[in-house]
């Protein structure tokens, strides 16, 4: 697999390299050089494999011969080890769930393959930090998948204040070699940090960085087989005219439902679905790029005003000559997004912020005869505090945040500033 350098297209790299390196030069993002494509009785064959069998095939298409299929197959296995299921709604909506591994949210997916697949590219001796941003969800889903491997040393940035307390006991307790740092800032001054280390080539050297956000191409590929996953489970009848919603912060899910659409599933349209952070509606509307200052929502892991996949959006629309113009879009606000939960809950399925914004837009966009899917991408119990209180009622917790709830929280506080995260990374280097 050869992918390109979206800043310098002469800058191409094989998936090892890019998985192992993260961003190209020029913080640029890898973009796969080839666009695979199934043909239609290809498609429907897939959908009748289970989902790790299906999931290696999808990513074969991409990777090409540089993992066996065998051992591909076997790190799929290790990494999609838990369900996707779809859940129905209403006759014409259903609820694409992602929370059900270890930590409770889609990006167990990304995370845990990513795991697998830096496991599999690098040397035995080869030390490794990883080094990623997170607004709530990411945080975890890399903690985990990385925690306890020999080699590998995870640092986590997360906007100090600006995530709820349940997704911060997650991933702020463990300890060993995961290091968390509250910064004081919003997530889009975590994400500059990022991107200002990826920059400093002897601080690269000198402590082997890589990034475990979206922006690495390993996380981006593995999502895009749960959009497989979800089709699978649909009637036939309800494949033509399916839309599917995506709430949206850093772009990478909607990315990644992208280019399964680019393989040939059978998806009419998509529909990116924002919170006040509306950086991307508003450019979808009159054409002008116009990031504002992050604000604080319920919804805190879309609050992100620059968002770092775009770049790979608007590549793929070239690519494929599709019209920007035929993505869906729109921006919730706190109070629609409350109301939002409450209608879920009065139709039987108790939700939260994220989800609840994309189901929405989804209910005010779907025409007759079309069939929605929303992106369940976080357990409710994720934001205990703010579901209980919009929907009156006491969610139980889950095993695996109850077991972390009373830990004591392990982080680090930093200014967002980036000659203190250096010397941070190079001080406290394992």
């Amino acid at each position: 697999m050869k992918l390109y350098n979206l800043k310098d297209h002469n800058e191409q790299v094989s998936f090892a390299q890019a998985v192992k390196q993260g961003l190209g030069q020029q913080q640029g993002l890898f973009f796969p050089l080839e666009l695979p494509a199934f043909e239609s009785t290809d498609i429907d064959a897939l959908l009748e494999m289970d989902f790790v069998s299906r999931s290696s095939k999808i990513l074969s298409a991409f990777i090409g011969d540089e993992i066996e299929p065998a051992q591909l197959q076997q790190r799929v296995a290790a990494a999609f080890a838990f369900p996707a299921p779809v859940a129905a709604v209403t006759d014409d909506i259903a609820c694409l769930e992602l929370f059900h591994g270890p930590t409770l949210a889609f990006k167990d997916f990304g995370g845990r393959f990513m795991a697998q697949m830096l496991a599999f590219v690098s040397g035995a001796d080869e030390q490794i930090t990883i080094l990623t941003a997170t607004s709530g969800d990411t945080g975890a889903a890399v903690a985990h998948a990385f925690y306890g491997m020999d080699n590998v040393r995870v640092v986590i940035l997360y906007p100090q204040g600006k995530i709820s307390p349940l997704q911060e006991k997650l991933f702020c307790t463990l300890g060993g070699n995961i290091q968390t740092i509250a910064v004081e800032g919003d997530f889009d001054d975590c994400q500059a940090l990022v991107k200002q280390a990826f920059d400093d080539e002897a601080l690269k050297q000198a402590i082997g960085l890589n990034s475990a956000n979206s922006i690495n191409i390993s996380r981006l590929l593995a999502q895009v087989c749960y959009y497989f996953e979800a089709v699978a489970q649909l009637p036939q009848e309800k494949r033509n005219q399916l839309v599917i919603s995506v709430p949206s912060g850093n772009f990478g899910d909607l990315t990644a439902g992208l280019l399964a659409k680019a393989l040939g599933l059978p998806v009419k349209r998509f529909i990116a679905a924002t919170n006040a952070n509306d950086t991307v509606p508003r450019f979808l509307a009159d054409g002008e790029w116009r990031p504002h200052r992050t604000v604080a929502t319920l919804s805190n892991a879309m609050d992100v005003s620059q968002p770092n996949n775009w770049p790979r959006v608007e590549e793929l629309f070239r690519r494929k000559t599709w019209r920007l113009s035929d993505l869906g879009f729109g921006a919730v606000t706190d109070e629609a997004t409350q109301a939002a939960m409450r209608e879920l809950a009065g139709l039987g399925y108790v939700s939260e912020p994220h989800a609840a914004i994309a189901w929405r837009l989804l209910r005010d966009q779907l025409q007759d005869g079309e069939y929605g899917l929303f992106l369940g991408t976080a357990h409710p119990a994720k934001f205990k505090e703010s579901v209980d209180a919009i929907l009156g009622q006491s969610l139980p917790l889950p095993a695996a945040l109850a077991d972390r709830v009373d830990l004591p929280l392990l982080s680090d506080t930093l200014p967002a500033s980036f000659a203190p995260l250096r010397a941070f990374l190079l001080q406290q280097q394992q």
